[in-house]
């Protein structure tokens, strides 16, 4: 099979999006190798590149002119005699030949629907029509999780039947036995204490990490946050000083993957108390570092953390506080946690994730 992509997230996104791209085509080439994988965008950076160079991936230029994502990507992959098309990111291209291929969007979440506060009216309106658009030309729609499925049905009103739930997996990193002599250096480079527990995201309202330095004030316990700042970290901010929280407060930005992995491994608990999420990456990270959670009892969440890990109510700060306390004072629950998640998280490696998106490939060009 010869499969296109939509390489936009996979050579421009650092985060997010971009890592759904790049692992995905990691493992596919990988677990797949006798299929051809070509990434189109109008540009190739330097992102990615360890992927691109491997010999059944290629980089193909986008024809050139306005719209040319939009316009011409599907052109230029019917006009490789691409099989299958496969938008990774919730679009699709609005314009086709007559030639025959197989189409595959990628939907990971409908918040813009669910929480509109956070978005302007514009870009509402124009999400909507490009994923409702990419959702009625696909043959097929992955939904990263059930909960992403149930939205897809409710909101954009497409049949059970077209959707395949395929789950997100994470980094290689996260998998990976660091030395203790690398843990330590990332220990000694970041000035990290003893003990902490983590918090990993865009610092945004959505993501809710006001309510975890709500859950600390008062205690001793120092939190470690890795994430991009917004305007609310303005609000976060406020709350530390008025509180003389500053010092028991620690961010981090620009950690390489490899660093990241580090602090997951050397922290007590992972914190997660987001408000929705479409998958919950960063859930499946600390798992797969041996990190108990803590985590939000909605959304998809529960999918990600598993029987094992600690639920919370996300709106409520002494829920929070009150599990924090509970992990923090038993090692023994922490790893027996951390013993129980590693073996659930095994149903996001690679290997499962690519075998289930090649056989939706399979049946596309049997169909």
């Amino acid at each position: 099979m010869k499969i296109a992509f939509d390489g936009k997230r996979f050579f421009n996104n650092n985060s997010g999006l971009g890592n759904y791209s790049r692992d995905l085509l990691r493992i596919l080439a990988a677990s797949f190798p006798e299929n051809d994988y070509v990434l189109f965008n109008d540009n190739q950076s330097e992102r990615g590149k360890d992927i691109v160079a491997l010999p059944n991936v290629s980089f193909a230029e986008t024809s050139k002119g306005s719209w040319s994502r939009q316009l011409k990507m599907g052109k230029d992959a019917q006009q490789i005699n691409a099989d299958i098309f496969h938008g990774l990111s919730g679009e699709l291209p609005l314009k086709w030949t007559e030639k025959n291929i197989k189409k595959v969007v990628t939907i990971h979440d409908l918040i813009f629907l669910r929480f509109p506060q956070y978005y302007s009216f514009f870009d509402r309106k124009i999400h909507f029509w490009k994923f409702k658009k990419a959702a009625e030309q696909a043959d097929v729609i992955i939904a990263i999780s059930e909960q992403t499925k149930r939205d897809i049905i409710q909101f954009l009103k497409v049949p059970e039947q077209k959707i395949r739930v395929i789950y997100q997996g994470c980094h290689q990193a996260f998998k990976d036995n660091q030395s203790e002599e690398f843990l330590i250096s990332i220990k000694e480079k970041y000035n990290l204490p003893k003990r902490f527990i983590l918090n990993v995201g865009t610092i945004e309202e959505r993501k809710n990490l006001l309510n975890t330095v709500k859950a600390i004030n008062g205690t001793e316990i120092p939190l470690i946050v890795v994430g991009k700042k917004t305007k609310y970290f303005n609000k976060v901010q406020k709350f530390l000083k008025k509180n003389k929280l500053k010092s028991q407060v620690h961010f981090l930005e620009n950690v390489s993957m490899e660093e990241l992995a580090a602090i997951y491994k050397l922290a007590d608990i992972f914190v997660y108390p987001s408000l929705f999420e479409g998958f919950g990456i960063p859930v499946i990270e600390a798992l797969f570092s041996e990190t108990p959670v803590i985590t939000s009892n909605v959304s998809c969440l529960p999918e990600a953390g598993g029987p094992d890990s600690v639920y919370i109510d996300p709106t409520n700060f002494e829920d929070i506080k009150a599990k924090i306390n509970f992990l923090w004072d038993n090692e023994s629950e922490r790893n027996r946690r951390a013993r129980k998640g590693l073996e659930f998280v095994q149903k996001f490696e690679d290997q499962l994730i690519a075998k289930n998106l090649h056989t939706v490939y399979q049946e596309l060009m049997i169909n």
